[in-house]
């Protein structure tokens, strides 16, 4: 199948390419964020290799059966970026749709709206499905996927191959033919702000620049030896939990924060929601703190932060944590935070050396917060 003649967007129109775009493609495929997620180009990407791109590699997706267009802006034709799809199925009436967009366009929606117009006019000539894949560590592609009416299915593992000579997991989203095309709804939405406070602690988004502060803090014993698998963990976990911290938000499975000191701007601990249960509204939070914040109220300020949000914010009407029954401080820390206890279960957890720990469990009720209000007495 493909796809000959304009398209119009929401503030774009997709169209040919033409010799004339060929500087502002050579500028657009030679930017770090192309060369980052896009490893098939040429690094770095020349006025040459523009020129070949528009001279063979437009003609050939076609023929192909795909479709490859320019992303122009529909007032003064400027060049904004690219999409297309390729590796078509035609037997199953599957292909997989990709775009760039240059430098000087982002943040204006640009690939939101192309994505969205080339889905919708692929899949009502023809196409069944059309596939969006995207690295872990590309959060912005991501939300681009679910804006335009993209599911998130799962990942692929080592689905590409990169630049070093290894393969990348990718992130798979689809859209079919009869697929309403509305923005996907979020079981996590982004703070309001893009953070929590109370003015003595702040709350934000974990992410690539925390991996020396998160191995800091899950390097001391009293912490791994109560996470699951008790163990320190390896460089490559505590790497992959802060580069792919965004996504595992924008899948709605958990939400990883940093507890800043909101006085000094240190970080001061991390606080985690995990949506472990969306279908019954229960989630679970958990937290840990570096040596020198404790005692200062900043956990019960932290849990309390996370659950009003979560209750406000979410359909999450049911907020559990676990402590070991040893742990008397951390269920202190619940319990000035609201929470109730509510069981005891035995050998729930791994402990180190093949033992089993039990596991003390509080739970904290939307109906309970919003209506006692928070408990800030220290």
């Amino acid at each position: 199948m493909s796809i000959t003649g304009e398209i119009d967007g929401t503030g774009v129109r997709l169209r040919a390419f033409r010799p004339d775009d060929v500087e502002a493609v050579a500028a657009g495929y030679d930017d770090p964020l192309c060369h980052r997620f896009l490893p098939p180009l040429p690094s770095p990407f020349t006025l040459a290799h523009a020129e070949r791109f528009l001279a063979e590699g437009v003609t050939s997706v076609f023929a192909d059966g795909g479709a490859a267009y320019a992303i122009a802006d529909p007032d003064t034709d400027e060049l904004l970026g690219g999409i297309g799809f390729d590796k078509v199925v035609t037997g199953r009436g599957q292909a997989e749709i990709g775009y760039w967009v240059g430098s000087w366009a982002r943040g204006r929606g640009v690939a939101t709206a192309a994505v969205r117009a080339l889905s919708t006019h692929a899949l009502g000539t023809g196409l069944a499905r059309l596939e969006l894949l995207t690295h872990w560590e590309n959060p912005a592609s991501q939300r681009v996927a679910l804006a335009a009416g993209y599911q998130r299915e799962g990942v692929r593992r080592a689905a590409l191959p990169n630049r070093t000579g290894g393969r990348d997991d990718l992130v798979a989203f689809a859209r079919l033919a009869d697929d309403p095309g509305d923005p996907i709804p979020r079981l996590l939405p982004d703070l309001p702000g893009g953070e929590l406070s109370d003015g003595v602690v702040t709350l934000r988004p974990l992410g690539p620049d925390d991996i020396g502060f998160v191995t800091e803090v899950r390097s001391l014993p009293e912490v791994w030896q109560t996470s699951v698998p008790p163990e320190p963990p390896p460089a490559e976990v505590v790497r992959h939990r802060c580069e792919r911290a965004e996504a595992y938000w924008l899948a709605g499975t958990r939400a990883d924060l940093v507890i800043v000191d909101a006085g000094t701007g240190r970080p001061a601990g991390e606080i985690g929601l995990f949506y472990q249960e969306p279908v019954t509204g229960q989630a679970m939070i958990g937290y840990s703190m570096l040596p020198a914040f404790r005692g200062r109220g900043f956990a019960t300020r932290a849990a309390q932060l996370v659950a009003l949000w979560a209750f406000a914010e979410t359909d999450i009407a049911r907020l559990i944590a676990g402590t070991l029954p040893t742990n008397v401080g951390s269920q202190r820390v619940l319990e000035k935070a609201g929470f109730r206890r509510e069981a005891y279960l035995k050998s729930r957890l791994p402990g180190p050396d093949g033992t089993r720990m039990d596991d003390v469990e509080f739970v904290l009720l939307a109906e309970d917060l919003l209506t006692e209000g928070p408990r800030l007495d220290g």
